[in-house]
């Protein structure tokens, strides 16, 4: 089985770099936050920045590995905590403690604001050139991040749900968009998809792409996932496949040279 450490060593650290991860403690409001910074010491002055909002379990190892992978690729990557503090929970209790946010989006909203407002106070951080990316709850999160008409230059969905909004608020998002989803992910159906890129063709203006993986559910990208009777599992094809067309999706929007890992 494919684990974290083995999607991490996907990207090793380059010659010369210096890689450091810590945690970052944060307030919204009266919540104690803690997310997770990664960033190579080595390179001086600003950079392109990635915003990484956590799946239904947390600011966890994971997410750990995800930042880490993009600081070894030249990034400041912040994982942002959404739910608070010491609050990371397991399968028993992750559907409570995330729907508390699906049933709130001003206050998801706002707590994913808080992690861009926390990315941002970075001085390694080159403001114009920030992508918010999340998978499962934050690929929503990351969606919804953009909606808020937030100065973001992509946002990425890893099998994120689809929300549509009535009235839409397609026309406040300024980012391009990257939707990675599943095509046998019973979660996020044909139908969410269909409904959520009807939405998007009445806000012409916004650039957007779905990216469609064949056989993958719901999780296809988080090790360790394997519960197919619930319609989740992780898939290596998929993952891999969707995190080369993240690569190509930042070297876009960042305006860099193609280097795929």
């Amino acid at each position: 089985m494919t684990t974290i450490d083995d999607v991490l060593s996907t990207v090793p650290e380059p010659a010369g770099a210096d890689i450091r991860v810590e945690r970052v403690d944060y307030v919204h409001e009266d919540a104690p936050l803690q997310g997770v910074l990664a960033k190579d010491a080595a390179v001086a002055g600003p950079r392109p920045a990635v915003l990484v909002v956590h799946d239904w379990h947390g600011v966890n190892e994971h997410v750990e590995a995800r930042v880490t992978m993009l600081a070894r690729l030249g990034y400041v990557a912040f994982g942002a905590d959404v739910y608070g503090a010491g609050v990371r929970p397991a399968d028993d209790t992750a559907a409570e403690v995330a729907g508390r946010f699906y049933g709130d989006n001003a206050l998801f909203r706002a707590r994913l604001l808080a992690g861009l407002d926390r990315l941002l106070e970075d001085p390694d951080v080159d403001a114009s050139r920030v992508v918010v990316m999340g998978y499962c709850f934050g690929g929503t999160g990351a969606l919804e991040l953009a909606r808020t008409g937030a100065a973001l230059a992509g946002a990425v969905s890893f099998h994120g749900g689809l929300i549509t909004h009535d009235p839409s608020d397609a026309h406040e998002v300024r980012a391009k968009l990257l939707v990675l989803t599943g095509g046998s992910d019973p979660v996020v159906p044909d139908e969410a998809v269909h409904a959520w890129q009807d939405e998007m063709r009445g806000a012409p203006e916004v650039d957007w792409q779905v990216v469609t993986y064949a056989d993958a559910m719901h999780a296809f990208a988080v090790p360790g996932t394997d519960a197919p009777d619930h319609g989740a599992q992780y898939q290596e094809r998929a993952d891999r496949r969707s995190w080369r067309a993240l690569q190509v999706f930042l070297a876009e929007v960042f305006d860099e040279e193609l280097t795929v890992s």
